[in-house]
């Protein structure tokens, strides 16, 4: 089996949080990967520090775009450039734990020759909060159907290249959401992810005003929009569920009457206003908490 992993790192004017990622990923106990980072546009000193390292490491290519073309860019053209077997992500503001890598390409291995099919393998996430760090409860396995309900694999799936390639790897369309649209096209063709049940990935979730994942509730509706209608068969509950992910708290936009009739619009059934009331119920709850 070919374990030469490659991690790309998308990253654009985050340098002191970038060094981080990187020495993440430097310190890993498998030593067999590569480093892709792809500099979308900075103007900080990040592609002086990614030069510098490049020159000192050869396991690290760096890639500069002239100006910004957006996460899913970078992430494109990395998996595209890898020479590795594997290809695994990391935001530049998050790390892996040194253990990482060896666990997903032991799993992978024990899978592969247990003939256990999957698609992609994902780990659970510590996620370090201002006032608390808590652990991931990912399910130990995830199909299309659960990722209507929640992106619960993440953006930092663990594949062969291959399948990436044969997806079609990222779609830059989408303003919003190309992880989970990533996912679901992945288990949909590829069949289920699976669990590797460790804390493997730290992920810093803050309210930094430069967080990707603070989006505009436009551009969270606009990539329902496109998502959904990649799937015209999807049930009226699926569509649903997969509107709930709007008004979730992830996002904290407020539930205006528009909302709700835009998920009424999908067919009311009792089971429906519950999901939109515990919605809203959870929102309050975090309001206040």
């Amino acid at each position: 089996m070919n374990t030469l992993v490659s991690v790309y790192v998308p990253t654009k004017d985050r340098c002191a949080l970038l060094q981080r990622a990187v020495n993440s990923v430097l310190a890993q106990t498998h030593r067999e990967f590569e480093l892709i980072v792809v500099n979308d546009g900075s103007s900080d000193g990040t592609a002086a520090y990614l030069d510098a390292l490049a020159a000192d490491d050869p396991r690290v290519r760096v890639f500069h775009c002239a100006k910004p073309s957006g996460a899913p860019h970078a992430r494109n053209l990395a998996i595209r450039a890898a020479r590795g077997e594997w290809v695994t992500g990391l935001d530049d503001d998050d790390e892996f734990m040194p253990e990482r890598l060896a666990a997903l390409v032991a799993i992978a291995a024990a899978f592969e020759s247990g003939g256990v099919p999957f698609s992609g393998l994902y780990t659970q996430d510590e996620v370090v909060r201002p006032a608390r760090t808590s652990a991931t409860r990912k399910p130990c396995c995830v199909t299309l159907e659960a990722l209507f309900m929640q992106n619960c694999i993440g953006n930092q799936v663990f594949m062969r290249r291959s399948v990436a390639v044969d997806l079609g790897l990222y779609d830059e369309r989408l303003p919003a959401w190309q992880d989970l649209d990533f996912n679901m096209r992945l288990v949909d063709r590829h069949g289920p992810a699976r669990l590797v049940d460790r804390a493997l990935y730290r992920l810093y979730h803050d309210d930094r005003p430069d967080r990707l994942s603070r989006q505009r509730k436009p551009a969270i509706l606009e990539a329902f929009r496109l998502v959904s209608g990649k799937w015209p068969a999807a049930s009226a509950r699926q569509k649903q569920q997969l509107y709930l992910q709007v008004l979730s708290t992830h996002y904290g936009f407020p539930i205006e009457p528009a909302d709700i009739a835009r998920y009424a619009s999908f067919g009311v059934g009792p089971g429906a206003m519950v999901r939109l009331m515990r919605q809203c119920t959870e929102r309050l709850r975090r309001r206040r908490a």
